[in-house]
Order: structure tokens, then C-alpha cells, then sequence
């Protein structure tokens, strides 16, 4: 397999998702399993690359699967975490809202 590209396409695609472009980093290491690409983002930039509950992540990794079957190896994606990022607990992140009654929403029109 070309040795560049798996690592330049997910670069690029990556960089046209984010915000700060120049922040991204891609690292290709090959091993007795397969070849790994570990991609570094901005902090702020992690929820896109990850998307929501992760379809853009498993997007990226789908397409990197493709590449590498069609060369003949298997390619894998690691999204690091940056250092000093925090994340709300998944519980936080999906709190669910109160429920009210339609009388208590119509009480609530009518004050208006």
C-alpha cells in the first residue's frame, strides 16, 4: 500500500471538518496488526470529528476500512483524547427535561 494514502485522505477530510485546521495531526504506524492512524485534533474541534453519538467517527473509520481493503491491509483509526479535555458524564450530556402536563404548558401559554 502506498504509505501515505490512508494517512493524507483522512487528513484532508479532517481538516476541511474542523474549525482549526492547522491543529490536526496525523500519525501512521504499521505493526504486525495492520497499519494505525492516530489523529490529533484541537480540543474544540473533537466534538465534530466525533459527531453526534459518534456517526462521524465510525464515517471516518468506514471510509479508512475501504482504503485498506482495497490494498490489501487492514487500517484502523484512533482519535486521541487531548490533554486537559473534559467530558460531562453521558447521564450529564442527556439529561432529560421535565415532563408537564398540558394543563401546566397551557397555564404557561396563558401568562404570556
Amino acid at each position: 500500500m502506498s504509505e501515505t494514502i490512508d494517512a493524507g485522505f483522512i487528513e484532508q477530510v479532517v481538516k476541511m471538518l474542523v474549525d482549526n485546521p492547522d491543529a490536526v495531526k496525523v500519525e501512521r504506524k504499521v505493526d504486525e496488526m495492520g497499519v494505525l492512524i492516530s489523529l490529533d485534533v484541537d480540543p474544540k474541534d473533537m466534538g465534530i470529528v466525533i459527531g453526534r453519538e459518534g456517526q462521524t467517527a465510525k464515517a471516518l473509520r468506514t471510509l479508512l476500512r475501504v482504503i485498506g481493503a482495497k490494498n490489501n491491509a487492514r487500517v484502523n483509526l484512533k482519535i486521541n483524547e487531548p490533554e486537559g479535555s473534559e467530558r460531562a458524564m453521558r447521564n450529564q450530556a442527556s439529561a432529560t427535561p421535565e415532563k408537564k402536563s398540558i394543563d401546566d404548558v397551557v397555564g404557561e401559554i396563558e401568562k404570556m
